[in-house]
């Protein structure tokens, strides 16, 4: 009797690699909520790949903190709350303004070039699709600008934390991306553009101080937009949470 087929690559990358992928946008999308359970049963067959092959991927989402593995129950979405997102805020603004500052003091022709080139990407590609949704291609850009910020700093502690943070945070952008919905949603993704392109600017001429204060008022701002909305966004009871200083 011939056995279950091996798992195999697909374009290069790994089952896990592809399964990872389509519930990280699942959760950054919005498609699965704060708190819902994943059954992983449901998700092997769906995805049509061994339950092992699950569990890798929302292990590896588990330490993103895009899921929480919940003893005897499996995992569930992140829970979201105003006290977590001022939190994470406040420690993204200590810990990327080290990384940056370490970055500029060590980055070369070739990171100068790199981030020319993820600022490129982020700018030609638009935030939402045509049906008004997150665009997860953009948020790859998104992220890689950021991490290239960082990327010639010597710290692999501080690359590895503002990795980390950097990835809690995601969970938070589909929020962020509702509120662009509003009657204005054109004015705030140009100011989006343009604070991106002024942190290119101020890591280009070697700024630290420049780039550290835009860095730290651009994370600051998606939380303060969040803070403002929170009652629309159904964030819970706890609104007096106050916005993080630099």
């Amino acid at each position: 009797m011939r056995g279950a087929a091996p798992d195999r690559r697909r374009t290069g990358r790994t089952l896990a690699e592809d399964v990872y992928t389509a519930i990280r946008g699942q959760i950054l999308t919005g498609k699965l909520k704060s708190g819902e359970r994943l059954h992983l049963s449901r998700l092997a067959e769906s995805q049509g790949v061994s339950l092992s092959v699950v569990r890798e991927a929302v292990t590896r989402l588990a330490s993103e903190r895009l899921l929480e593995a919940i003893p005897q129950i499996g995992f569930r979405v992140r829970i979201l709350s105003v006290e977590d997102l001022v939190d994470l805020t406040r420690v993204r603004i200590e810990i990327e303004t080290l990384a940056l500052r370490d970055s500029l003091a060590h980055g070369d022709l070739g990171w100068e070039a790199q981030l020319v080139a993820a600022h490129h990407a982020l700018a030609a590609t638009p935030s939402m699709t045509d049906e008004g949704a997150q665009n997860l291609e953009w948020l790859a850009r998104h992220a890689a600008f950021h991490e290239a910020l960082c990327a010639a700093c010597e710290s692999r502690w501080l690359l590895d934390l503002r990795g980390q943070l950097f990835a809690a945070s995601e969970l938070y952008r589909f929020w962020f991306a509702q509120v662009q919905h509003d009657p204005q949603p054109k004015r705030l993704r140009e100011a989006i553009v343009k604070e991106h392109k002024g942190l290119l600017d101020a890591a280009l001429a070697r700024d630290v101080d420049a780039a550290t204060d835009r860095i730290a008022r651009h994370l600051r701002k998606t939380c303060e937009v969040i803070l403002a909305n929170a009652d629309r966004l159904g964030l819970g009871p706890e609104q007096s949470a106050q916005t993080p200083v630099a």
